[in-house]
C-alpha cells in the first residue's frame, strides 16, 4: 500500500512539474533556469536583449508589431547588435521572471522615475486621452465637458483618471475595466467596446488609445487629457517614459542614452507612425519626488 502511494505522489509531482514549465502565462521560460545546481544565462556583448510582452499591443508582440520592437530594432542596429528577446507577460512577477533572472537587459517602457531599475532618459512623454466616436457629435476638451454626462465612460480601475473622473461626480457613469488586464481578452477591449457602441467614451493611457483608435474600422476621435497633476496630484496624467535595465549596468545604460538623444526625431517618427500621442519631455518631473513632499503616499501609474 505505501509503495502504491509513493508512486502516486512521484506521479503527481512529475505531472505538477511539468505543467509549471510549460505554464502559458511565462511562454518560453524554463522554471528550472537559475536555481542552485543550474546553469544561468551568460550575456552576449553582441546581443540587445528585451523583456518583452508577447501578446501586448501597442508596444510589443511575437510578430514583432509594436512600437516598443521596432525602437527596440533602431537601438539595437544604432549599437550595431543582434536583436533578441524573453518574452512574459507583463503582469505581477514579470521582472522577477525576465530582467532580475538576468533572462534578458532591457525594458522598453517604464515610468522614469521607476527605482526598481537604473532608467534612462525619457524617450518620450504621453498622456491619458478622451477617446470617442466621430459620429456621435461629441466636443470633449477636458473634465468639464458636458458631453461627458451623456454616455458609458469606459475607465481603467484605479488608474490616476479615476481621480477627476471622482472629482467630476462622473463615476455614476463609469464602466471599469481591468487595471491587470484579462488574458482572455485583447489589448484593444476597451477601444473595442467603443467601437460597438458598448460605451460612449474611453478614458485610457495614451498610447493604448492612439494606437487602437487609428487602427479602428470606423472614425475615432483621440483627445489628450489636461494635466490633472496641480488639481490632484493622485490624478496625474503626463509621465516620462524610459528605458529599465538593472541597476548595476550603468554602461548598458550609457549606451542606450547615447542613442536616445542621437535617434531623438527617428523615435518620435516611429511613435507618430504607430499613432502614439507624445509631448515634449519634462526633465527631472519625478512624481515619487512629488509625492513624498505632498504626504508620501504611493501614487497609480499608468504602466
Amino acid at each position: 500500500m505505501m509503495k502504491k502511494m509513493l508512486i502516486a505522489m512521484a506521479l503527481l509531482n512529475a505531472s505538477l512539474s511539468n505543467v509549471y514549465a510549460e505554464d502559458v502565462d511565462i511562454p518560453s521560460i524554463n522554471p528550472d533556469e537559475g536555481r542552485l545546481g543550474e546553469v544561468r544565462r551568460v550575456e552576449d556583448p553582441t546581443e540587445f536583449k528585451v523583456c518583452a510582452d508577447p501578446d501586448n499591443l501597442p508596444y510589443s508582440n511575437l510578430k514583432l508589431e509594436g512600437f516598443e520592437d521596432a525602437i527596440a530594432k533602431l537601438i539595437a542596429d544604432e549599437l550595431g547588435k543582434k536583436l533578441s528577446f524573453q518574452y512574459a507577460y507583463y503582469r505581477q512577477g514579470f521582472l522577477r521572471n525576465t530582467l532580475n533572472a538576468n533572462r534578458c537587459d532591457v525594458v522598453m517602457s517604464t515610468t522614469a522615475d521607476n527605482d526598481t531599475m537604473l532608467t534612462s532618459k525619457p524617450y518620450y512623454r504621453s498622456t491619458h486621452v478622451f477617446v470617442y466616436r466621430k459620429d456621435s457629435g461629441y466636443d470633449i476638451k477636458n473634465w468639464d465637458s458636458p458631453d461627458l454626462k451623456k454616455g458609458i465612460i469606459g475607465i481603467v480601475g484605479q488608474s490616476p483618471e479615476s481621480r477627476p473622473l471622482s472629482d467630476h461626480n462622473l463615476m455614476g457613469n463609469a464602466r471599469p475595466y481591468r487595471i491587470q488586464r484579462d488574458l482572455n481578452f485583447p489589448p484593444s477591449q476597451m477601444v473595442d467596446d467603443l467601437v460597438k457602441g458598448e460605451i460612449d467614451v474611453a478614458v485610457m493611457w495614451g498610447p493604448i488609445g492612439g494606437f487602437f483608435a487609428k487602427k479602428a474600422s470606423i472614425p475615432l476621435v483621440v483627445v489628450p487629457i489636461p494635466e490633472y497633476e496641480k488639481v490632484n496630484i493622485k490624478g496625474k496624467t503626463e509621465w516620462n517614459i524610459s528605458i529599465g535595465v538593472r541597476k548595476k549596468d550603468k554602461e548598458r545604460i550609457a549606451e542606450i542614452n547615447k542613442v536616445i538623444e542621437k535617434r531623438r526625431k527617428d523615435i518620435e517618427k516611429i511613435l507618430d507612425d504607430y499613432g502614439i500621442p507624445h509631448l515634449p519631455v519634462v526633465e527631472g518631473d519625478s512624481i515619487e519626488k512629488k509625492a513624498k513632499e505632498q504626504g508620501g503616499e504611493k501614487l497609480d501609474k499608468p504602466i
